[in-house]
């Protein structure tokens, strides 16, 4: 039985001007027609703009189609008197929990659905009980919300929906904000949900590895489906898959490489062991298990000694922090220690990552970098000057470090592109004519054009939003730009894009980059060094191909390492590699096929 029936589906966005003549359209669903059957497990890939989240909003009558029909539970989303039942039945979880959650305590905000249509109060309880229980957050059932992770969040708002018993569950990048942690609670979570409770799963994300255990998976483009199939399926042409923008899971991405130089495992590889069993099972690569090679604690001991060791001495040092502490609501019931006894340099023309598990005090690190926030105990000096002086000026540091935060959106408020990238050079000093000469430099640093000009930067995408946000700081002419989940929710397009650009500034323009990130893989390709912060405390500071060695510790405090180390490391256990590690998928590649090359 079909609990979502799609007869070409097409949506349109039109604007109007005052008088309401049509401005410009633009066609975000195109024909589409697909059936969802009660029970499974449905993935929805696509770039930013592929039309994936308007797909996924007219599941639960967010949207209304412009052309055709959609139907949940057989009840068509366009009839007024149905709306309630489809919300009820078909729930939907956004992207970021903030925007769901509106309740003080757990479990008020989880009942606040099934009280609002009616349900009475003893019922209600047995459901939110339920729900706590499925997304195992019943112990937290009377925290505060804005005192849980981000990973706790979500499973809050997906209890709220679990709430109201629907028979679906549409999901939209439910994981883009979080640390590898929280995204794996995400994950198993539904995947709990549609295999003990059968509720149907729909999941929007751009994570390929979490359509691996999908029964079916759809890839957006333009509007259109643009390849369906099984996960196997779908993923055993990756050079389609690539041309569309989109990633492939790394293992599958590992297996092309080797395919690419004559190692033929077979399309279709989707996860770590796969590749493994298929390289035995064709001869490349021999088990060699009983052999003797090193184990992780003598694999790992030179680098115990390697920590804290990096530090960016070996440049000229711009930034200094000694013994950085903070603590927020001091001398209050709320008191918490954000920063607990943190040092470190930053070079001239460096890229340095920040890593760590939501809340581990990456935020609040990096607002005390241009005096957002002034510490507790410790210092911060910037050439030599201790910030916090007073005969330091805070407004003048703040052109030499700026920071791009997390949400561009919270970032940008004119009503064109121009005038926000001009705001900071204006209030920095610049005339008029000054500022707009230097906004458009920027803008061009980051690759928009002149027709964005006098676009409003709340029409555009995410991708542009945030290279926007970019432009107005770079066009401040700062000597350090500190960014906070700089590629959060982007495709893999547009991520590499932003990192691109970010590369060619930092190497053009020795451009010194401070990068917070939940992205390891990023990470790898991206940073000089990283800093690992836990609880407060900064415990790693180092290159990311040692840091990355110490993936079991990682893994303790929330973390993960990128995907070709597991890949390299399951090889190593098994002897056929004696490699230490392989950071990105070349580097697997490139080990396994000397490897193999060594064994033929």
């Amino acid at each position: 039985m079909s609990i979502i029936s799609i007869k070409n589906l097409k949506h349109r966005f039109i604007d109007r001007d005052e008088e309401g003549s049509v401005i410009s359209e633009k066609m975000a669903i195109d024909d589409v027609s697909l059936e969802v059957k009660q029970g499974q497990f449905i993935a929805v890939l696509g770039h930013n703009g592929s039309g994936k989240s308007t797909f996924a909003k007219h599941l639960n009558a967010i949207l209304m189609p412009t052309e055709g029909k959609v139907y949940v539970d057989d009840m068509d989303t366009e009839e007024d008197s149905k709306i309630w039942d489809i919300r009820q039945n078909a729930g939907m979880v956004f992207q970021n929990p903030d925007n769901q959650i509106i309740a003080t305590v757990v479990e008020e905000d989880v009942g606040f659905g099934p009280e609002n249509i009616g349900v009475p109060t003893e019922e209600i309880w047995e459901r939110v009980n339920k729900a706590l229980a499925d997304v195992e957050m019943t112990e937290y059932r009377k925290h505060s919300p804005n005192k849980l992770s981000g990973g706790q969040k979500q499973r809050v708002a997906i209890a709220g929906v679990l709430a109201m018993k629907p028979k679906c569950i549409i999901l939209d990048e439910p994981t883009a904000m979080l640390d590898p942690n929280g995204r794996c609670e995400v994950i198993n979570t539904i995947k709990e949900l549609n295999k003990k409770e059968g509720v149907t799963i729909i999941l929007v994300t751009h994570y390929m590895d979490e359509v691996i255990d999908a029964d079916y998976v759809f890839v957006m483009d333009k509007g259109k489906i643009a390849v369906s199939g099984t996960p196997k399926e779908v993923f055993s042409h990756p050079e389609k898959i690539y041309e569309i923008g989109l990633d492939v899971p790394h293992a599958t991405e590992v297996a092309y490489l080797l395919e690419k130089r004559g190692i033929d495992i077979g399309r279709g590889i989707l996860t770590n062991e796969e590749l493994i069993e298929e390289l035995l099972r064709r001869g490349y690569i021999e088990n060699k298990s009983n052999s003797i090679h090193k184990t992780d604690s003598e694999d790992r001991s030179s680098l115990t000694n390697k920590i804290n060791d990096r530090t960016g001495d070996r440049k000229e040092t711009l930034l200094e922090v000694s013994g950085l502490s903070y603590v927020y609501s001091k001398d209050t019931s709320y008191e918490k220690k954000a920063l607990d006894n943190v040092s470190f340099n930053i070079g001239q023309g460096e890229i340095v990552g920040i890593i760590g598990h939501t809340g581990s005090g990456k935020s609040t690190l990096i607002c005390h970098l241009n005096g957002l926030n002034k510490a507790t105990d410790g210092v911060v000096k910037y050439k030599g000057r201790n910030i916090y002086d007073k005969k330091e000026s805070l407004s003048e540091l703040r052109k030499h470090i700026g920071i791009v935060f997390q949400y561009p959106e919270y970032q940008l408020f004119e009503n064109t592109v121009l005038e926000d990238v001009c705001f900071g050079a204006k209030n920095t000093g610049s005339t008029k004519s000054e500022a707009v000469e230097t906004a458009k430099k920027s803008l061009e640093m980051v690759g928009i054009g002149e027709e964005f000009y006098n676009r409003s930067p709340f029409e555009l995408s995410g991708g542009e939003k945030r290279r926007v946000a970019i432009a107005g700081v770079l066009a401040m002419n700062p000597e350090v730009l500190i960014l906070d989940e700089p590629t959060a929710g982007l495709d893999p397009k547009g991520r590499d894009e932003i990192l691109n650009m970010l590369k060619s500034l930092n190497k053009e323009n020795g451009l010194t980059i401070i990068i917070v990130s939940h992205s390891m893989e990023d990470m790898a390709k991206f940073a000089d060094r990283l800093l690992v912060m836990s609880k407060g405390k900064l415990i790693y500071n180092d290159s990311p191909r040692n840091v990355f060695k110490e993936y079991k510790e990682l893994e303790k405090i929330g973390l993960s390492a990128p995907q070709p180390v597991y890949i390299v490391e399951g090889l190593k256990k098994k002897g056929m590699v004696s490699e230490n590690t392989a950071i990105t998928s070349k580097e697997a590649a490139d080990i396994i096929y000397e490897t193999a090359l060594d064994s033929l």
